[in-house]
């Protein structure tokens, strides 16, 4: 009963938000709630929701204050350089503005947090999208992809997990994928590119200057962090002085709309301070690396850290907090919501039992290729699941059951992170929310664009995986 109520009520989710039905935070919140009493387990609720906001409760902060501490950096101008760069490659053509998003979230993916890779591709890419009009889903989808590749570095988290869950080495389980991942990533560019082209069609091609002059400029600067789900509306920007503005009022109406460019005059641009910006960046990144800190106490000192030194007086500080925060609390409220969802699906035990049905289903045939079963498992399960549950509930369980059969458990681990692509756009991954909404897309329509694209991807990796003999 506990695993048909458990698929149900995942199910139920999905078909709501994908609907707009329900909007993704009360879905979060309330329909585990109603298959919590519906187990029978509604005087549990409490303690199953303090369980899962306790476990989510520092990505919560981490993200808070990311958000301010890359919305900071952002205002005063560290990311300048590698937008006006971007633009000079896009030239307005929408075929190169979408590969230019998977090259950028690629390599941006480098530091292995997807928050920071969504605020930092989306603050870049935004601008051109919103103004050329085009698909912010392809955005959000291909920026996803990319990112979903690449979080399976050692220091991304997966990876660490299953060699923590099987006490294995890391670079044991990631080095002989690099071929497999390497043609995943090479299908997300292709796709990109076929994206691209549609968007190409669609729309045609501009040149730069007529995408400036066609329209006149607003005076906002680069969309980012702390423009947030206002960020060109001028409603939420206009209040908390806009994101980069120094306080100028946005304009209403359809310019407020329009091309949203890099001022180059704006405010709270600090180039003085900019080689200042880019070491404290730089070792924030590496701390997170290294491991020197836990990333929620790096990122409250970055952002501490990085305000006193840029804007030293208290009015400022303040405006750039103000700035920010709608952002932050929308991310971090609905890393809260999914505190919910994760923790009545943990605590009824409806994760352990849908686990062990589709373990037990697994055919006695399928013993000597269970490397292939694990691939195709960790697609929908990772996706519906928490990367922790996957790699510390069920994967040992599928290592055990390969190794019954002579298949190792660093095959296993290998086939495990497969699932990546798609796990990168699970409503049960705070980051998603991030690149939602900073790009203003629709939970549900990312969802329904990415799903398809992302599982191929994932499928794409398995065969590659399998061609080469890495599982």
């Amino acid at each position: 009963m506990l695993t048909i109520l458990g698929f149900a009520m995942i199910a139920t989710f999905l078909v709501l938000i994908m609907l707009k039905k329900m909007s993704p935070i009360a879905a979060l919140v309330l329909i585990p709630a109603l298959f919590c009493v519906a187990v029978g387990k509604g005087a549990h609720l409490g303690d199953y929701v303090i369980d899962g906001v306790t476990g989510l409760a520092p990505t919560a902060a981490m993200l808070m204050f990311a958000i301010v501490y890359f919305g900071v950096m952002i205002d005063v101008g560290l990311f300048d350089p590698v937008v006006k760069g971007i633009l000079r490659f896009c030239k307005a053509d929408p075929l190169r503005i979408v590969v230019g998003t998977a090259v950028l979230a690629a390599i941006v993916s480098l530091d292995g947090d997807g928050s920071t890779t969504f605020m930092i591709t989306v603050s870049a890419m935004y601008p051109l999208y919103k103004r050329l009009k085009m698909s912010m889903v392809v955005m959000t989808g291909v920026a996803a992809m990319a990112n979903g590749v690449m979080n399976t570095l050692p220091w991304g988290g997966p990876t660490a997990r299953a060699a923590t869950a099987l006490k294995l080495d890391a670079s044991d389980i990631f080095v002989p994928m690099i071929p497999a991942l390497a043609m995943g990533l090479l299908f997300v560019f292709a796709l990109a590119y076929v994206l691209g082209r549609r968007e190409r069609r669609r729309l045609g091609v501009l040149t730069l200057d007529q995408v400036l002059v066609e329209e006149p400029r607003t005076e906002t600067a680069l969309v980012g962090a702390g423009a947030g789900a206002g960020a060109g509306t001028g409603k939420g920007a206009r209040s908390a002085g806009g994101s980069g503005t120094g306080g100028a009022d946005l304009p209403d109406g359809p310019e407020a709309d329009g091309f949203q460019g890099l001022d180059p005059h704006r405010e709270t641009l600090r180039p003085k301070l900019y080689w200042f910006n880019a070491l404290l960046t730089v070792v924030l990144l590496t701390a997170m690396i290294m491991e020197w800190l836990p990333i929620p106490v790096l990122f409250l000192l970055g952002a501490a850290l990085a305000l006193t030194v840029n804007f030293p007086r208290m009015p400022a500080q303040r405006a750039r907090i103000a700035a920010h925060a709608e952002n932050a609390l929308n991310v971090s409220g609905m890393v809260f919501a999914a505190a919910v969802f994760t923790g009545v699906l943990q605590g009824t035990g409806m994760v352990d039992h849908m686990a062990e049905w589709l373990v037990g289903n697994i055919p006695d045939g399928m013993g000597p290729h269970m490397a292939l079963v694990t691939g195709v498992l960790s697609i929908p399960l990772t996706y519906f699941m928490s990367n922790d549950g996957f790699y510390f509930g069920i994967l040992p369980v599928l290592a055990e059951a390969g190794q019954a059969h002579g298949v190792s458990a660093v095959e296993i681990a290998r086939a495990s992170i497969v699932g990546q692509p798609l796990h990168m756009s699970s409503p049960l991954v705070p980051a998603v929310y991030v690149l939602v909404g900073m790009a203003k897309v629709e939970f549900g329509d990312h969802t329904r664009f990415v799903v398809k694209w992302a599982a191929v991807t994932s499928v794409v990796v398995l065969g590659a995986g399998i061609l080469f003999g890495t599982m």
